[in-house]
């Protein structure tokens, strides 16, 4: 594998370092679960967008710049490195941007892809349902076309979507044919959350904050025009989605190797009582270890797709892998903290600890969303190692 960089790749992660040195905010944004921070972040995508730093690898015509994914790579790199705000409408931008790119009409690109590019439409995702989870060919809730063939007409209930009580939309999947079942007779649908019949209930995350809200829908009209992909097609979509979710998209190698660059600093800062257990200097150690393994995985696994490979189950892998090594970081993060680990953002002596509680909270749901590890498991030992169900 040859990691050598063209001056092109070379010059433009330069410019991205010299931006994010001029740009990033003097302060901490508040979190994005929150209705002020979330504008803090909408702002700050904004800003990004106006740079040409959006979404690098769309094209141009959609509100990208049009680049390659080793330098899409760099942009990530050069980003978590700096410190930069999390990504807030990355459920818009990182899984139905690619999607609708992949499926979606000319006219669908062009109406939805420069405004998530820039913010100014914010999206959450419609998956789980409270009888439908992991098994998401579960789903009931249903999308049924009007007579006269210009809308669907939604019913039903969505839960766990995420900021969905701060978002403008809602991608999902919803049963347009109300007597199939399974995979079968599903539609990929963009629903706009402020249409008639929704209502959004907010579900507070462990922190405390509105990560998650419950959506209802009564007799929703949406036109048949945001429809994604073909009726009843939606299972199809919506993995593809999901590759996008579990593969390099979602969760970039530069996210997990600014976390152990933080562990590391975090160790050699209280390392007269971390060493009293050999075992968290090991765990050190495999952090760092296990996020360059996975950088030069992603390298190769870019390397494979310019020649024209696509992704497919190895997904699961990646998901298995950066979800249990993010828990696993911030687990001995706790470790060194010790006490001072359960200390939240208004306690004085709380310094960075507050920063790894949130971390280590929120990691706990790594293991289940973007499809549980138990699922990803089967998909590996059914689709790529072809072990019977």
């Amino acid at each position: 594998m040859d990691l050598a960089y063209t001056p092109r790749q070379k010059a433009f992660r330069e410019e991205v370092r010299a931006w994010l040195a001029a740009n990033l905010p003097a302060e901490p944004l508040l979190s994005y679960d929150t209705r002020e921070g979330f504008e803090q972040h909408r702002a700050w995508e904004r800003k990004l967008f106006d740079a040409r730093l959006s979404m690098v690898i769309w094209p141009e015509a959609l509100g990208g710049r049009g680049c390659d994914l080793i330098e899409w790579l760099s942009f990530e790199e050069e980003y978590y490195g700096a410190g930069a705000p999390m990504r807030v409408n990355q459920n818009g931008q990182l899984l139905l941007g690619p999607t609708l790119i992949e499926f979606g009409t000319e006219e669908q690109k062009a109406r939805f892809l420069p405004r998530m590019a820039a913010s100014e439409d914010m999206w959450a995702q419609g998956w789980s349902e409270p009888n439908a989870g992991s098994d998401m060919a579960a789903i009931t809730s249903k999308a049924i076309l009007s007579a006269d063939g210009s809308h669907y007409v939604i019913n039903g209930q969505k839960t766990w979507s995420t900021r969905a009580i701060f978002a403008d939309w809602l991608f999902g999947l919803f049963r347009s044919d109300p007597g199939s079942s399974r995979h079968h007779g599903l539609s990929y649908m963009a629903v706009p959350l402020d249409a008639a019949g929704v209502t959004i209930r907010p579900i507070q995350a462990l922190n405390g904050k509105q990560a998650f809200a419950e959506v209802f829908f009564d007799d929703v009209k949406v036109p048949v025009e945001n429809r994604i992909g073909d009726e009843g097609q939606g299972w199809h979509v919506a993995m593809a989605t999901a590759g996008f979710e579990r593969g390099l998209l979602l969760r970039s190698p530069a996210r997990f190797q600014y976390t152990a660059r933080k562990l590391i600093e975090l160790y050699k800062a209280n390392r007269a009582i971390a060493d009293r257990d050999p075992s968290i200097r090991d765990a050190v150690i495999e952090a760092w270890t296990g996020t360059e393994a996975y950088a030069l995985s992603a390298y190769h696994t870019v390397g494979r797709l310019a020649k024209g490979a696509r992704i497919g189950a190895e997904a699961s892998t990646n998901k298995i892998f950066w979800s249990e090594l993010d828990l696993k970081m911030h687990e001995t993060a706790m470790r060194i903290l010790g006490a001072r680990g359960e200390l939240t953002a208004d306690a004085p002596a709380a310094v960075d600890a507050a920063r790894w509680l949130d971390g280590f909270l929120f990691a706990q749901a790594g293991p289940i969303y973007a499809g549980t590890n138990e699922i990803q498991r089967n998909i590996i030992a059914e689709r790529m190692l072809g072990l019977p169900k």
